[in-house]
């Protein structure tokens, strides 16, 4: 069997390493000229770094990680909601980190090239069209050089929110759907907080504020990289989503900071200092769309932000992604290719259609929406807002329902 993959990111790549371990060739197609480092921070929790470190990747992580040891729920004004241990140290078997997105990317990418081959990762090609008959998919590339043809048994798309392999089957959607939250973010070198592992989410889906540390370097003992992001509510559903071309732009420190004055105030961290201090940031609209009905077309098949785009709430967007590829994985190992795929969307459809909707309502960070809306003017006694038990019962019914509840992982 061979299978095409669409798309260099971390779905993309994740889905060559697990295949490759189940004996099955495949090879990945990226559009970009090459396979940069890009983005900032992001989390990945126990259950995808189960399946990242039964790929052989965990000191990898360690490498270029950091792993997460609590997180820290607060209003946006910093009174205390909820704290929780997280990964290792929450007695999880496998750790949560938080990561660099681009450095996440490189290391799967490195693995690849490494068991399957440079050959394995062709960059500057850009799908441009596709064709499957009864023994498998042609797809058509445009190359810098040429237009191309490459064919398989299984083509799989993961080709990211704007999918060209999902616009082929579904025509097209449109924008993506945008709930009027812009986010900017950035990374710094700065002094470490609490922990050092810590992280903190401030304030509700209408004003956040997100803190924690990605990297650590050697040479710069006194000093975490930190990772912020900086959410306002400028508008709602009715607006029409930022072009696709202003996605990731560069933002500014003043129009950071009109976001950020008078709104949110931390102990552990001088807010204004740190994005102040930020060489660069950038601006990203918090985007999804309607979950799909349908994955796949006989021999091909979506996965990550091209079958389930969500919402960045609940550090779950990655780690789907992860689970997506192996799932396929372990499906194109024990059945034939159409069999496969539909066995592959009956497993993973109906889990990340629940992440979705539930990332709407903000996820496990639904906690601080409730205390805010309860106390909006902030709260002398927490437990007269809300209860430790309806709290920690928030946070734990949506853990169980993204499959990542301690006894779901560790069992």
């Amino acid at each position: 069997m061979r299978v095409l993959i669409i798309g260099g990111g971390i779905g993309g790549l994740t889905a060559a390493l697990a295949l490759h371990a189940r004996g099955i060739e495949s090879v990945v197609c990226e559009q970009a000229a090459g396979i940069r480092e890009l983005g900032v921070g992001i989390n990945t929790l126990p259950h995808a770094i189960n399946e990242l470190a039964t790929l052989g990747l965990l000191d990898e992580l360690d490498r270029v990680g950091i792993r997460t040891a609590e997180l820290i729920y607060k209003t946006a004004k910093g009174q205390p909601i909820l704290r929780q241990p997280r990964g290792i140290d929450a007695g999880y078997e496998y750790p949560q980190f938080s990561i660099h997105r681009g450095k996440l990317q490189a290391v799967l990418l490195d693995a690849v090239r490494a068991r399957l081959g440079d050959e394995a990762v062709l960059t500057g090609h850009k799908l441009v069209g596709f064709d499957q008959d009864k023994s498998g998919v042609i797809a058509r590339f445009e190359t810098a050089e040429d237009e191309i043809e490459l064919r398989a048994d299984v083509m799989v798309g993961a080709d990211g929110i704007h999918s060209m392999v999902r616009r082929t089957y579904r025509g097209e959607e449109g924008p993506p759907d945008w709930n009027g939250i812009l986010m900017w973010r950035g990374a710094t070198w700065a002094k470490p907080f609490l922990s050092g592992r810590s992280m903190i989410i401030a304030g509700g889906m209408k004003a956040k504020l997100v803190l924690y540390p990605i990297s650590n370097d050697p040479h710069r003992p006194d000093e975490t990289l930190m990772n912020w992001v900086v959410c306002a509510k400028i508008g709602d559903e009715s607006m029409p989503v930022p072009g696709k071309d202003d996605w990731s732009r560069a933002g500014t420190v003043d129009e950071v900071m009109r976001h950020v004055d008078g709104v949110f105030s931390l102990d552990e961290v001088d807010i204004e200092t740190l994005i102040r201090s930020t060489p660069e940031n950038y601006v990203y609209p918090m985007c999804d769309r309607e979950p799909l009905r349908r994955w796949s077309w006989r021999r091909v098949t979506l996965l990550g932000d091209a079958a389930h785009p969500m919402y960045p709430v609940g550090s779950n967007g990655a780690s789907q992604a992860i689970l997506d590829a192996v799932t396929l994985a372990d499906c194109l190992a024990a059945f034939s290719p159409v069999e496969a795929l539909k066995t592959y969307e009956k497993t993973r459809r109906p889990a990340t259609t629940k992440i979705v909707r539930a990332n709407r309502k903000g996820g496990p960070e639904r906690v601080i929406d409730l205390v805010e809306e309860r106390a909006p003017n902030g709260f002398n006694n927490l437990d007269a807002v809300a209860s430790k038990a309806e709290l920690t019962a928030l946070v734990g019914a949506y853990q169980s329902m993204a499959g990542f509840a301690r006894n779901q992982v560790n069992d």
